[in-house]
């Protein structure tokens, strides 16, 4: 499986850096064997865990989404990785639809480091004195490759009942990054959003209110399946990596060129031939990997 990640995702070098999303399925307990059983709860264990890291290792950080309030896994997940790799982790936000998850970056420290930014959004209260925070609260935090900085906002919007329901986290996120973009002097250079926005389809309401305020995500990704569950007939638009970009096409980043060289990675036929689809996404996640490549200086 290493090589095979290798293959698909850009090579790391001197000169770019490789961002990474992914969204993994209930990250959180972990069974202490490299097999586990049909008796082990949870089914997740040492195997699949160092098959996941064989994915991160080949970019320079990734934004994982539903690692748990336990974090057995992802601890596990570091020692994997080496030493090189650090974490940074927002505490577990509150509440049935907080669904106890935490946002992640993990990162390779010999190719990215942070920048001193990191944070929660927190929404103010609007005119009538009330406000509706985030279900899991995005989540922010900069890097630098050499003297390139870059910030990274990770997000997992609430799925809710009916597409609906996302609606208004959506939109008020891509409102809430924007003006972050345009505040002057404000520590906001290299803005990314990344992560599971459970966007259903490309043009819908959904990612029209992803998009609405010049956010651009690569057209490399359109015609990726984003779940292992996906087929031709079902397609999902959930993970996203994306910048602002002006009316005319330009991108706002500085310093910073995105490649053109995006993917995701299929690690499903490579990890557990003989089970079935649900049960390999209690091992590894029911989500494929994003990654996507820029130029630095």
């Amino acid at each position: 499986m290493r090589q095979k990640a290798v293959e698909t995702i850009a090579p790391q070098t001197a000169t770019n850096v490789v961002i990474g999303t992914w969204n993994l399925r209930a990250f959180g307990g972990l069974s202490k064997t490299w097999q586990a059983t049909g008796k082990d709860s949870p089914k997740r264990d040492w195997r699949a865990v160092t098959l996941i890291a064989e994915v991160i290792r080949c970019c320079d950080v990734f934004a994982l989404q539903e690692v748990r309030r336990d974090t057995t896994a992802l601890r596990f997940l570091l020692e994997t990785l080496g030493p090189e790799w650090r974490v940074i982790i927002s505490d577990v936000t509150e509440g049935d639809a907080g669904n106890e998850e935490r946002l992640t970056f993990v990162y390779n420290s010999e190719r990215v480091q942070p920048s001193g930014l990191v944070g929660e959004i927190v929404l103010p209260e609007d005119a009538k004195g009330t406000v509706r925070q985030f279900a899991r609260s995005p989540y922010a935090a900069g890097f630098k490759r050499g003297k390139v900085e870059f910030i990274l906002t990770t997000v997992h919007v609430i799925w809710g009942k009916d597409p609906s329901e996302r609606l208004p986290e959506l939109t008020t996120f891509a409102e809430w990054m924007l003006k972050w973009a345009k505040r002057k002097s404000d520590w906001n250079t290299n803005l990314l959003v990344l992560g599971d926005f459970n966007l259903d389809r490309l043009d819908d309401p959904l990612f029209q209110a992803f998009v609405s305020t010049g956010l651009w995500a690569p057209a490399e990704f359109n015609d990726l399946p984003r779940t292992i569950f996906d087929d031709e007939k079902n397609k999902h638009f959930y993970d996203q990596i994306a910048w602002f970009q002006t009316p005319t096409g330009t991108p706002l980043l500085e310093s910073l060129t995105y490649t053109r060289r995006a993917g995701s990675f299929n690690f499903v036929p490579l990890c557990y031939p003989d089970l079935t689809l649900n049960e390999t996404s209690w091992r590894i996640s029911d989500h494929f990997p994003l990654w996507a490549e820029f130029r630095i200086g």
